[in-house]
């Protein structure tokens, strides 16, 4: 799984049921219309909410760095995972500059979090 992946899956834990195999449908009387199945429910998650409720949470400053949101989350925070995750989000700049990297990293996360059904304060995107 992508770093970014167990991401999400840490924040969303149901998004894995998602893409778990749908039980069979019940047949049909033949001639009968088949019921469509109804689209899944999009849960909206208080990222926020969720990560200061977290065990560890107030001893880590997670709000503005990747290695404590990583840390709080229970991924490696190493220097080396952050590049892999700067590389599958696409970070163009030298990961050289290792603080430079953090900063994006950390509003690209929570961006994203924000794109896939995470309500998430624009501080922290921004």
């Amino acid at each position: 799984m992508s770093i970014f992946g167990s991401i999400l899956s840490k924040i969303f834990p149901s998004a894995n049921a998602a893409t778990a195999p749908a039980a069979p449908a019940a047949p049909t009387p033949a001639g009968a219309p088949a019921a469509a199945a109804p689209p899944p429910a999009i849960t909206v998650v208080d990222v926020e909410a969720l990560l200061d409720g977290m065990p560890g949470a107030s001893s880590l400053n997670w709000r503005t760095s990747i290695v404590d949101l990583m840390k709080l989350l229970g991924l490696d925070s190493s220097l080396d995972a952050r590049k892999q995750l700067a590389a599958e989000l696409s970070y163009g700049p030298d990961t050289s500059d290792s603080a430079k990297m953090n900063i994006w990293l950390h509003r690209q996360v929570m961006t994203k979090l924000a794109a896939n059904g995470g309500k998430v304060p624009a501080e922290l995107r921004d």
